[in-house]
């Protein structure tokens, strides 16, 4: 796999404060450049931007994918394998509230991977996937 460059994605937050306290201490993200109304988290090498808003954030719609409700609007990272089952623990340790638990997506097909969706403190789906074996990624 080629050297993949980090993304950068902005997305609204209603709490700033809510917002830090989450991906500093549950995503263990670190703090960047901040100002009153927008903060950067380093997620995994990636850099995230959450711009406060008054403004409601809409719950979005979800799609079905492999027998369960998926949102169709989130973002997050895929994995080491080994990392994204310690992310779980560390996410069930602070009981986080589980769109879709952690569990094993396509077992046995191609693009089989480790998955979990929840929402961050302003209703934002994130989801963190994890493959055994990276050229599955693209696999259909």
């Amino acid at each position: 796999m080629k050297n993949i460059r980090p993304f950068h994605v902005a997305f609204p937050v209603k709490s700033l404060s809510a917002t830090r306290q989450f991906f500093e201490e549950v995503l263990n993200c670190k703090i960047g450049r901040s100002s009153e109304r927008w903060i950067d988290f380093d997620l995994y090498g990636h850099q995230l931007s959450a711009h406060l808003t008054e403004h409601a954030i809409q719950e979005p719609p979800a799609n079905e994918v492999d027998g369960k409700q998926v949102p169709i609007k989130h973002f997050g990272v895929i994995l080491e394998w080994d990392e994204w089952h310690q992310l779980a623990e560390r996410l069930e340790k602070h009981q986080i509230d589980f769109i879709i638990k952690p569990y094993i997506r396509f077992k046995g097909e191609a693009g089989e991977q480790a998955t979990m969706f929840f929402l961050d403190p302003s209703g934002n789906a994130l989801e963190f996937k994890a493959f055994k074996d990276d050229a599955s990624i693209f696999k259909s």
